[in-house]
């Protein structure tokens, strides 16, 4: 095992600069004074970024996605915080069949999902809905939340919930005052993570949003099919820069490598 340390460690930089290079080059390629997509090599501009916060497609793009994220996470939290609680502490009927019903969008294809909302609201005429369009995100960013609160109750001490019951504490005191604060951590962390998750949605959100509802991803995909320029680089360094910020939170609030456990 010593002997293949070295090799097993240049091979793991390798990967991670293999996956690196792509975003480094893109972030490159957003500080270029020029019209086309090139590497500068002697002047840095902030010409593109500029352009980008003046394109109003974009920012009203950026504001649609970051009000959609928002609300998305927030319904996902309320939903399955009690969900996972009940499916963590309680045995009843049906108990597995909601835990996989929950958890069931990480198993289909966000392009199948993509479909059959779309087939879903036009059946029902509501194609082009702001509030259809935060359902069928949330109806994908829930699983990633259940996982961080169940993971958070598993190893949760019920002891200090019974001693305030026996000292006469209501339910929703003891769950407000007690519960909730020690279990915060998967709570936030999960919020943080379904955020990412609903930020970045494209392949699901190209099928269900009308002109007044394009959110981040998709007015940058169509961006892409019209022209090919150095603002299309920068919007991207943008979306990078906002995605490792948010997952260095999510690391400080409830360590990435408790989320890989998580999910698996």
């Amino acid at each position: 095992m010593q002997k293949n340390g070295p090799f097993a460690l240049l091979f793991n930089a390798l990967v991670v600069l293999f996956v690196l290079a792509p975003l480094v080059i893109v972030c490159l390629v957003a500080f270029t004074p020029e019209s086309t997509l090139t590497v500068p090599t002697t002047v840095f501009s902030l010409r593109w970024f500029r352009a980008v916060f003046e394109h109003s497609n974009f920012m009203q793009a950026f504001q649609n996605s970051l009000w959609l994220a928002f609300l998305s996470a927030s319904i996902a939290v309320c939903l399955a915080v009690p969900a996972a609680i009940a499916i963590t502490r309680y045995r009843f009927p049906g108990r597995n069949a909601l835990n996989g019903l929950f958890l069931s969008p990480l198993m289909i294809p966000h392009l199948v999902l993509g479909v059959a909302l779309l087939r879903f609201f036009a059946l029902m005429g509501t194609t082009g809905s702001f509030g259809w369009l935060v359902f069928s995100h949330v109806v994908v960013i829930t699983p990633y939340v259940m996982r961080l609160v169940i993971g958070a109750l598993v190893g949760f001490d019920r002891s200090v919930e019974h001693a305030a019951l026996s000292l006469g504490a209501s339910r929703a005191t003891v769950f407000f005052q007690m519960t909730l604060p020690l279990i915060i951590p998967g709570v936030s962390g999960g919020w943080l993570l379904a955020f990412i998750n609903s930020f970045d949605e494209l392949t699901m959100s190209v099928f269900i949003t009308s002109p007044s509802t394009i959110t981040l991803p998709v007015r940058m995909y169509m961006y892409a099919t019209e022209s090919i320029d150095p603002m299309m680089a920068a919007v991207s360094a943008l979306v990078i820069g906002l995605t490792a910020a948010t997952m260095l939170l999510l690391d400080r609030v409830y360590g990435l490598d408790r989320v890989l456990v998580g999910q698996k």
